[in-house]
Formats: C-alpha cells, structure tokens, sequence
C-alpha cells in the first residue's frame, strides 16, 4: 500500500476539530498517518481494517482511537442499510490541548494511559460506542467550553472501556517509523505559514533538502497531490473560512489568502469546493450556517 502524510490546521478559535461526512463505498488503497491523534467513529458499514500491523474485517459500528503517526486505512465494502448512508464521525486533537500541566494531574492518570496504548491503535465495542456516540453528536453542535466539556467526558469515557482491545501487535512501533512524517511535517509548516505570498518551488525543496524535480516526486508520492494543488487547497481552505466568518467580501478574501488576481482566486475556488464563492456562501446560508 501506499503512504501518505496528512496534516491538519485548527481553527484559532479551537484547540481540536470534530466532523461529520458521508462515507465513500470503496477500497481505499493508501495508509493514512498524520501526528495528530484521531478518534473515528463508522457507521452502516463493512469493510477491512488496516491500521498498523493490524487488519481485520469489521461490520456494523465501528468506534477508533489512534495515536500519532499510526498509518490507517479502512476498506469499505458495502452499506448494511442500504436507506441510510454510511457515516463517519472524525475527531483530531493533540494530547495536550489542555496544556501539558493538564496531563500531569493526577485525574488524568487514566487518560495518559489510554495515550499510551493509541500508540497501537485502540478499538472499543458494547455500550462504550453508544455513549460515544451520544457525545460527539452533541460535540458537532457545540463551541466553546461546552464542547471542551463534551471532549473531557469523551475521554473519560474511553479510558474507563471495559470493552476495548489493542490493534497493533505488541512489537510494533509507530513512532520510530515517524522520521518521514516528521520531513513532510516541515514542508507543511512552512507553507502554512507563507500561504499568503509568493511559494517557490526551490524554496520549499530547499526545506529537506532536495532538488526541485527529486522533492515533486517525494511530495506526490507522500501526499497524493502536487505542491502547486497543495498550495491552492490551503489558499482556498483559508478563503472559505473567511468567508463564511461574514467579516469580508470575496475580494478580500481572495487578497487575504495569497491571490492577487480575484478571476484566478475564483477559478481555484471552484475547482476545490465545486462551487463559486459567492455561491458557497449562497449554500451555507441557506443551510442554516452548518
């Protein structure tokens, strides 16, 4: 299988994101890693499991806790009901979110235990997936504390599974694998904080370093997409979040996320989101703001 490295921003107004979307009926063909952690819960299908040295066919509900730099991918065979959609509900957080002081409470021994075994990729069942499930339902609609809150019980509740079990075998070490991650990790960095002004490819290329044809081959083959795609995502990512902040127009926005040209800024706009700017925010008003 292939690898491929992800990376994910936060909002600044949030310390981890949580999302709901609808799952794709196929087989996937690339191991995901990424540093953050991640909690997945599936749902209405079967499929393959792929996460570390680990696979297994699963079937129904599925709820999953991985560590960093777990590589992960799920095979998705078929929907069980075939009137509702499959389902995937995806949290990503650092541990320390709260703060480093957080984790060195003594309330927090179970939870730092629980850290240590996402290392192999944790799988719950039984009750614990419904009382999950119940949480990060409520965590999709909530901000602010309430979510914090909503988070804090998520954990206690995983922590506290009496039914859970490790994936990976015990032998196997996702950290000491993470060196490739870490490079890519550089590269991201860097464009996230440049986004707005002019990337060169030597410039980035220079980050590992590599030659500007050898780092495209790298890039592609770590991230399944060009740097030149890369960069517009993260622009236009930037831009839609703007927008739909309702503090300023398509052009500022398109000025703010590193365009210079608004047809250009519109034409990549509606490559990434399918739509224009204008009706994206068309959408999302209409849809009540979610």
């Amino acid at each position: 299988m292939q690898y491929i490295y992800e990376n994910f921003t936060f909002p600044p107004d949030q310390s981890f994101t949580v999302r709901s979307e609808i799952l794709e009926i196929k087989k996937y063909t690339a191991l995901k890693s990424h540093v953050n952690f991640e909690i997945a819960l599936l749902e209405n299908c079967s499929g393959k499991r792929f996460i570390g040295d680990h696979i297994e066919d699963f079937e129904g509900t599925e709820l999953v806790l991985l560590g960093s730099y777990l590589p992960h991918c799920w095979q998705y065979y078929t929907t069980l009901d075939p009137m509702i959609p499959p389902q995937a509900t995806v949290i990503h957080f650092f541990p320390d979110f709260l703060g480093q002081q957080f984790l060195e409470k003594p309330e927090s021994k179970q939870i730092n235990e629980l850290f240590a075994r996402a290392a192999k990729g944790v799988s719950f069942s039984g009750y614990t997936i419904q009382t999950a499930k119940l949480i990060m339902q409520q965590m999709l609609f909530s901000s602010g504390m309430a979510r914090v809150a909503l988070m804090l019980s998520l954990l206690d509740t995983l922590a506290n599974a009496e039914q859970a079990r490790v994936l990976s075998s015990p032998f196997y070490n996702s950290v000491a694998s993470s060196g490739e991650a870490q490079k890519i990790n550089k590269v991201f960095d860097y464009i996230f904080q440049h986004f707005r002004e002019e990337i060169s490819l030597k410039a980035v290329a220079d980050i590992l370093p590599l030659s500007p044809a050898a780092f495209c081959r790298y890039f592609k083959a770590r991230t399944n997409r060009t740097l030149i795609d890369f960069v517009k995502e993260v622009r236009i990512g930037h831009a839609a979040k703007l927008l739909l902040e309702k503090k300023h127009n398509v052009t500022e926005a398109c000025y703010m996320s590193g365009y210079n040209n608004l047809s250009n800024f519109n034409k990549h706009f509606k490559e990434v989101k399918g739509l224009s700017p204008r009706d994206f925010m068309r959408q999302y008003d209409n849809s009540g703001g979610r």
